[in-house]
């Protein structure tokens, strides 16, 4: 996953529910250099809460996208955000 574009990331999602393997495989993406650009905001939610579990990000363009956990796959989260990524990247290599 091209992590370099994100300025913002939020994750909601219960630690016990079915939501909870793609939401952790998402955060350990992220890379510890990113930690300085990128603000990750990280919210447990119980099973009995009215919240909804949600994986959001928000690319340096003010590109927000996101989808629930428990209906995507980690890999469908990577093509989702790698395919805007490119885009990103694609504009760069032109502005130079």
């Amino acid at each position: 996953m091209i992590t370099k574009y994100f300025t913002n990331v939020t994750v909601k999602f219960n630690p016990f529910g079915k939501e909870a393997r793609c939401a952790r495989s998402i955060l350990s993406q992220i890379p510890p250099s990113l930690k300085n650009t990128c603000q990750v905001k990280l919210e447990l939610i119980n099973g009995s809460s009215k919240k909804q579990p949600i994986v959001q990000v928000t690319f340096k363009d003010n590109t927000v996208m996101g989808g629930d956990p428990r209906k995507l796959k980690l890999a469908d989260f990577a093509n989702m955000f790698d395919k805007h990524s490119k885009k990103l990247l694609f504009k760069e290599e032109i502005d130079k």
